[in-house]
């Protein structure tokens, strides 16, 4: 007979009997309340997991500009003569054209005699009436200059547990040990 089949089959009978005194022992309220046994692993290497961002920062330029202003100080006094004109170029148009005619003759009179008002106003006060002043006035412009930086995103670390390398990613770095979780359960 060949050896291999018995091999097997006390293997299998090895398992069945010994499964439930295997079980016997485990506290099944540990897992159902899950809690798991903590200790430390050994860190071979931490990498830090680098980014590079740009980054926008603003940049305000203010300087000194000369601004122009004129300042006509008869400017109210203006308004008067060219009511006036209106006034009198109104009577005046009023008297020519009937019907239609009448009330075009009007209004093209008023404004006839606002302008020649005005202008009668203006050259009675001189045309150097106004004056050019200037002053400083400051401008200001946000622009943004960009630059790259580097920002560390975390890290790759490669920890050592019971002869087994693991690797995890880690927003810190852990230093020399770790603090890792041991959950052992039955499979099945």
């Amino acid at each position: 007979m060949n050896s291999k089949p018995k091999l097997a089959a006390l293997a299998s009978a090895a398992m069945l009997l010994g499964t439930p005194a295997a079980f016997a022992d485990h506290d099944y309220r540990a897992s159902r309340n899950d809690r798991g046994t903590y200790d430390y692993a050994q860190v071979v290497s931490s990498q830090p997991i680098v980014n590079y961002v740009t980054v926008k920062t603003p940049v305000r330029e203010c300087w000194e500009e000369t601004q122009y202003y004129t300042v006509d100080p008869y400017a109210g006094t203006r308004a008067g003569g060219t009511l006036l004109g209106a006034v009198i170029g109104g009577v005046v148009g009023h008297q020519f054209g009937s019907g239609r005619g009448n009330d075009a003759a009007t209004v093209a009179g008023s404004l006839l005699g606002a302008a020649i008002g005005n202008n009668s106003a203006r050259n009675r006060q001189g045309q150097n009436g106004a004056e050019q002043h200037s002053r400083q006035v400051e401008r200001c412009k946000t622009s943004y200059r960009e630059h790259s930086e580097e920002r560390i995103d975390g890290y790759r670390v490669t920890y050592r547990y019971h002869g087994q390398k693991y690797v995890t990613e880690m927003p810190y770095d852990p230093g020399n040990k770790l603090r890792v979780r041991v959950d052992i359960r039955p499979a099945g």
